[in-house]
């Protein structure tokens, strides 16, 4: 079974917090069966064979718009990619591409297929990313899900404001399976909660600046 309290994950994923996964050195490690988390270097064209090797099906190419010349899709035609146009900046809402992301390398895994998540060097921004999807994925705080990703890839390090912004996502998160777990009478009495999110957390994203257009969503659902 997953981890306790989990829910909603993919029936191919088994996740235990204590059972770190053995992959080959000359390729990034794997997070979970079929996710890996690595820098671009694991996907550039000379790579290919590596790739192939691994069983990759799935990419999530993490860059911003500067770094689009260098960090690019090399195999469009061979891999289903996700390009999510983010900067390694503590003012950056990475909040936003949290759900993308998860549905993503859900449906990947749910085929059977194998992901790579990377940024440039694989330390902020995706590892950010992979957090966030075991965080909700599995219904883990962020202190333990980093600590899971940690052990499999030493290096990651998101930045400070990313780190606050996963701090937050619990409260999200959290609400969204409070809300899964609702039954229909529940829902239909709790209808301004389905369709967008409790008053107080509403609140609670107005008040913080760092959620940008996730304010504006908030308010278009209350």
């Amino acid at each position: 079974k997953g981890h306790e309290g989990a829910i909603g994950f993919p029936s191919t994923v088994k996740f235990s917090l204590h059972s770190p996964l053995i992959t080959p050195q000359l390729f990034p490690p794997e997070i979970l069966p079929g996710l890996f988390l690595g820098p671009y270097s694991a996907a550039v064209k000379s790579k290919l064979s590596m790739l192939e090797k691994q069983g990759i099906t799935h990419i999530v190419c993490v860059r911003q718009d500067i770094e689009a010349n260098f960090i690019k899709p090399n195999f469009p035609h061979k891999f289903r990619y996700l390009v999510l146009d983010i900067a390694d900046n503590p003012v950056e809402n990475i909040i936003r591409y949290f759900q993308m992301t998860k549905e993503f390398i859900d449906g990947c895994l749910e085929t059977g297929g194998k992901v790579l998540v990377h940024g440039n060097a694989g330390i902020s921004r995706s590892a950010a990313l992979v957090i966030a999807y075991l965080m909700e994925t599995f219904g883990v705080k962020y202190r333990d899900a980093f600590s899971h990703v940690q052990e499999r890839r030493f290096c990651i390090n998101p930045n400070v404001g990313f780190v606050h912004q996963l701090q937050e996502y619990e409260a999200i998160y959290l609400a969204k399976l409070t809300i899964k777990m609702m039954s229909p009478i529940q829902l239909g009495r709790s209808f301004s909660i389905q369709a967008g999110m409790p008053g107080s957390l509403k609140r609670t994203l107005e008040e913080d600046e760092d959620f940008g257009s996730m304010q504006v969503t908030a308010a278009q659902n209350g």
